[in-house]
């Protein structure tokens, strides 16, 4: 048995998230109230209050949902979950991974998603960018579909989430080109996103270069468990290498069926999504199904994956 961690992103974010799982568990309302100390903001009223609207700006999903994959790493250690071999995540969730692989510190990790987020935020007008889901096109083809959309502004194919499933972001009047071609083309579905920023395009490129300051004045450690960089699906244990990772991926594509491929083909056999939802665990099972896969979101759920993971 060969154990991956991978932790989500934003689009995992959802009102009442980790509750049940914070009546059982306390490092889950502890690690919270941490991160709610550093930025001044109670992060978890706002995840099981709202209001959603204000959960969904991008500056506080960051960091609640960094909170979230740390407090669920923190319950999977405390209840006996196997140590993983290799971890990951998702966009956002690759902080979360460095942090739960001791290569930042929690408190900086907060602050600097926050400040992700506020960069990511300030980067294009609100309005002005958009995100979109292509579901039942070949990569190829998404790519296509793009390129004769770029006439009407910036588009690009920036999630490669599953076969058949890659997200598109760009210019708002870009992006609603691209969805009619892509319906024309024969995608299943071709629907906007309810997102506030057009994320890992080249519209972000002005929030890269000052992320990357950011990152620069942090201390960055060698991972003690190996994590999966989205932007070139490799492992890395130089500051500098990671620091450069993180701000690249907030205007290049994630990556993430390679990833998974990655993993399986490393000789993981069992993948653990740590936080709210299971989006991860829908992909992974569309990208490689000899994988066991678990979530852990609630008492049930965590109790389900550490039977997997122990039998």
């Amino acid at each position: 048995m060969r154990i991956a961690c991978v932790f989500p992103g934003q689009g995992s974010q959802s009102l009442g998230m980790l509750g049940a799982l914070a009546q059982a568990h306390p490092q889950v309302r502890e690690t919270f109230q941490q991160a709610s100390d550093v930025l001044g903001l109670d992060l978890w009223a706002l995840t099981q209050d709202g209001p959603e609207s204000d959960l969904n700006r991008t500056e506080n999903t960051q960091p609640a949902m960094l909170a979230a994959g740390v407090a669920a790493w923190r319950v999977w250690n405390a209840e006996g979950g196997p140590e993983p071999q290799i971890m990951a995540g998702h966009s956002l969730g690759e902080y979360t991974a460095l942090v739960c692989a001791d290569s930042l510190d929690f408190d900086v990790a907060v602050r600097l998603v926050a400040e992700r987020g506020r960069l990511m935020q300030g980067a294009v007008a609100e309005g002005e960018g958009a995100m979109a889901a292509v579901l039942g096109l070949t990569d190829e083809q998404v790519q296509a579909v793009c390129l004769e959309a770029s006439a009407d502004g910036v588009v690009e194919a920036v999630n490669f989430n599953a076969p058949g499933q890659v997200v598109i972001a760009g210019t708002t009047a870009a992006v609603e080109r691209a969805t009619l071609l892509a319906k024309e083309a024969g995608a299943k579905r071709a629907v906007q996103l309810p997102v506030s920023v057009p994320s890992h395009c080249q519209l972000m490129k002005s929030a890269a270069l000052q992320m990357h300051v950011r990152l620069d004045a942090v201390r960055v450690g060698i991972p003690r468990i190996p994590v999966i960089h989205n932007v070139d699906v490799d492992c890395h244990d130089g500051a500098g290498v990671i620091r450069g990772a993180l701000a690249a991926q907030i205007h290049r594509p994630v990556r993430w069926v390679e990833t998974i491929q990655r993993m399986a083909g490393d000789g993981i056999t069992h993948v653990v999504e740590l936080g709210p939802g299971k989006v991860l665990t829908g992909l992974n099972k569309r990208i490689e199904k000899s994988l066991k896969l678990a979530c852990v979101q609630d008492p049930e759920s965590l109790a389900q994956a550490l039977e997997m993971c122990r039998s």
